[in-house]
């Protein structure tokens, strides 16, 4: 593999890239069920949330919902899915339960450590999230990974989400890197792959993903694997 030339800075999305959003949202959803006396089997119900949630992002991300109706419809939807009945007060202390206890839980990806001791060396290391700000700050800092990162671009500061060029020009910016210097890596193919390419940014998707991919496409499936490109 050839690996990438003329970068000196690396964007790195959090969820579902570092910091491991599955495991930790299913740990978070076992304690405040316990809390809010929830009886129902979280295998079941996280089959139906999961993807229920991830839908709600995109609409998020598409500004076609706001931030509180994610939070509330994410979990009526899926109950209702389930076929569990809960009353809305319930669901709010649900939604506010879950935004307090997600950062108690913080396990990140294999090699998370690894590849950020390894990169740090020869580059600045960014985040660009689209996850609440109260919340994402909570993990980088709880994580301890915070001090890799020279810079931290959050959406809700901003006031757009990625994949809006937006975002990413004032990632740079702020950064004080041109876009051809500059590399993104994340999972979610749309919004930050083509949203990084889009704006003449390098890019690498993190993970598996089930759709076509354009052959120009950098892909690791491991964090690790980084080293073959940087």
């Amino acid at each position: 593999m050839e690996k990438l030339k003329g970068i000196t800075d690396v964007f790195f999305d959090l969820d579902h890239t570092l910091w491991d959003f599955d495991k930790n949202s299913a740990l978070t959803f076992h304690k405040i069920f316990k809390i809010n006396n929830i009886n129902i089997d979280l295998g079941t119900f996280l089959s139906y949330y999961e993807p229920i949630n991830l839908n709600y992002w995109k609409l998020y991300r598409e500004e076609k919902v706001d931030k509180a109706t994610l939070r509330y419809n994410r979990l009526s939807d899926a109950f209702e899915a389930v076929g569990y009945k809960v009353t809305k007060g319930t669901i709010n202390s649900l939604s506010s339960d879950y935004i307090t206890h997600l950062t108690s839980f913080n396990h990140l990806f294999e090699n998370t450590f690894e590849i950020l001791d390894y990169l740090q060396k020869s580059y600045n290391l960014h985040i660009i999230t689209n996850g609440f700000e109260e919340v994402q700050q909570g993990k980088l800092t709880k994580s301890k990974i915070h001090h890799y990162f020279k810079t931290i671009t959050n959406s809700e500061n901003v006031g757009v989400k990625k994949p809006n060029p937006k975002i990413f020009k004032h990632a740079l910016k702020v950064a004080k890197v041109r876009a051809d210097q500059a590399v993104m890596i994340g999972d979610n193919y749309e919004a930050d792959i083509l949203g990084a390419i889009d704006i003449g940014m390098g890019a690498i998707l993190f993970g598996t993903f089930n759709g076509n991919l354009n052959g120009e496409i950098k892909q690791v499936d491991k964090l690790i694997h980084l080293k073959k490109f940087l």
